[in-house]
């Protein structure tokens, strides 16, 4: 119903794993979900170029860890999707290029999936100045989805806090924040059934 999503849960409760079905989802990988519920309700046809960043490996104590780690993964997501343009010189442009290049490559709509969108500032939370260095490192990521509009056809952020969006996501003001929307509640953890029925013996 929208484009851009934000989920928040607690380490350890499987957004990951979220990030990875869905990814394998819209690249149309089918046999991986033969037998289970969502196998005859998806669109099989309508694959999409996904971009999936993550910042759970690892703890970044400075900005150029973090930049090295962004440029890293651009340059990883840029092989895997097989877009050939040399990459540019910022971060924000390689990121912006990225997507540009992806949908014209594929000629639909590119999935955008980022786990633990805050690792890099908790990390490092007991410590301000570098914490704000940091931040200022992932809004020069994330800034980029906005202009990018035209080109994405799904966009979720996962993560364990929820800042205020406009000191991260610039401009995104339409940022869907389905963490506790009771459709959501049980994307991905567990449930009180789930308590009294998979931990029984426990």
């Amino acid at each position: 119903q929208n484009k851009y999503y934000f989920l928040s849960r607690p380490r350890r409760f499987g957004k990951s794993l979220l990030l990875d079905t869905l990814r394998c989802l819209f690249e149309g990988r089918q046999k991986l979900f033969e037998g289970l519920y969502i196998h005859d309700k998806w669109d099989w046809q309508q694959t999409h170029p996904v971009i999936r960043l993550s910042f759970a490996d690892g703890v970044h104590k400075t900005r150029q860890e973090l930049d090295d780690h962004i440029w890293y993964q651009l340059n990883t997501q840029r092989e895997k999707l097989g877009v050939p343009h040399p990459p540019a010189k910022l971060i924000s442009a390689e990121f912006s290029s990225l997507i540009r290049q992806a949908h014209t490559h594929y000629g639909r709509g590119v999935v955008v999936l980022i786990d633990e969108y805050d690792k890099p500032i908790l990390d490092n939370i007991l410590e301000p100045e570098r914490a704000r260095e940091l931040r200022e490192g992932l809004k020069n990521l994330y800034s980029v989805l906005k202009d990018a509009d035209p080109h994405l056809h799904l966009v979720l952020l996962t993560g364990v806090s929820k800042f205020s969006k406009v000191s991260l996501f610039s401009g995104l003001n339409n940022l869907n924040d389905i963490t506790l929307d009771a459709p959501f509640s049980t994307i991905c953890g567990y449930t009180d059934e789930d308590i009294d029925t998979v931990f029984a013996p426990e």
